[in-house]
């Protein structure tokens, strides 16, 4: 299958979420992760622009009756770098979470901006 979307981690953000959790969900993080990767129109189920935002998405992981989000956004065109994750408990995403996951954004492009 061709490669759409390459995606990548930013410092820690995103393992330290993976690693917490049981192999379950993380066998379905890698699932929805690939399909991201290969799939031309993803569908919003699994990947979402987050309303509101300039430019932050929201992976969609659901295994059994346990939601997650893992928060990313784009970088030059087709690469998503991935930021913040968390299980959902609530039908409103926290404000907290998506604060979070926009500050991860600012400090990649500021880190980006400095090493040019």
């Amino acid at each position: 299958m061709p490669i759409q979307r390459q995606v990548i981690t930013f410092k820690r953000y995103f393992l330290d979420f993976y690693e917490s959790q049981v192999g379950t969900v993380q066998t379905k993080i890698e699932w929805t992760l690939q399909l991201i990767r290969t799939t031309q129109q993803v569908p919003e189920k699994y990947f979402k622009h987050m309303g509101g935002t300039r430019g932050l998405f929201e992976i969609r992981v659901e295994v059994g009756n346990n939601i997650f989000r893992i928060f990313s956004f784009f970088d030059k065109g087709n690469l998503v770098v991935l930021g913040n994750g968390f299980q959902k408990k609530t039908q409103k995403t926290p404000k907290a979470e998506i604060e979070k996951a926009l500050k991860i954004m600012e400090e990649y492009f500021d880190e980006k901006a400095k090493r040019k």
